[in-house]
């Protein structure tokens, strides 16, 4: 009896690190009970592999505690990133719906707490739950759009003015005030140069140069955009939007 209550008590706390996924936020609690007890929970050490590129697993993945990183790498081993993840998030769901080997490989950034849902459950789960399907669909044009923005960017920007591109788009999802924002942990050189193909030289020279125009500033571990309106100018200024 007491191995029952203290199982129970388990899958409640499961259920509740459910909630807190953004796809599965409208769920009511008996749904995030079923959902909990259908998921497998792994936890993954900082800097250890969750998904390999390539490979043929095709469970949808939920970050309930901290950050991983979709990256791919080139023959010569270098890191291209195509986006950090933090608790909320979900990850896989390409696989998940087509059941095509993974198109990026996945890391932790922290020590992360995850749950993974295997393709049937998840297909069964949009099915059922028809707002769950649509902000997967959302969430895909997001990528899209994304892809096809860095893809431009790639193709008609100088580096110094990808890494600018790059601060905006980071930015603008961290908003404090309509022409402030707020980015916290500060963006690693290293990690913004591996986005925008570029060297982590050239990421702090430019963030030199827009902390001496009084566009940008550091404060602990937070990077402050002090001209958001200012920052977007000069991207549109070379993209000619």
């Amino acid at each position: 009896m007491c191995g029952l209550r203290k199982g129970e008590k388990h899958l409640q706390q499961q259920s509740l690190l459910l909630a807190d996924i953004e796809l599965l936020s409208d769920l009511k609690d008996f749904d995030l009970e079923d959902l909990a007890r259908k998921c497998n929970w792994k936890h993954f050490g900082a800097n250890e592999q969750i998904i390999d590129r390539q490979s043929e697993t095709h469970d949808i993945y939920f970050v309930v505690e901290g950050r991983v990183r979709i990256a791919n790498f080139s023959l010569s081993g270098r890191e291209i990133t195509l986006d950090d993840l933090s608790k909320g998030a979900h990850f896989g769901e390409l696989a998940a719906i087509d059941g095509s080997p993974r198109s990026a490989t996945v890391i932790a950034l922290s020590d992360c707490h995850l749950a993974s849902l295997s393709p049937g459950y998840f297909e069964e789960l949009c099915k059922t739950h028809p707002d769950i399907a649509f902000r997967v669909m959302r969430s895909l044009t997001t990528i899209i759009r994304s892809a096809t923005e860095r893809i431009m960017d790639l193709s008609t920007l100088a580096a110094n003015n990808r890494v600018q591109a790059e601060l905006l788009r980071e930015a603008k999802l961290n908003m404090t005030a309509d022409n402030r924002a707020e980015i916290s942990p500060i963006p690693i050189h290293s990690a913004v140069a591996s986005r925008v193909s570029t060297t982590r030289e050239t990421v702090a020279r430019v963030m030199s140069d827009l902390a001496r125009k009084g566009i940008v500033e550091r404060a602990k571990d937070t990077m402050i955009v002090l001209d958001m309106t200012r920052l977007e100018d000069m991207v549109i200024e070379v993209r000619g939007d």
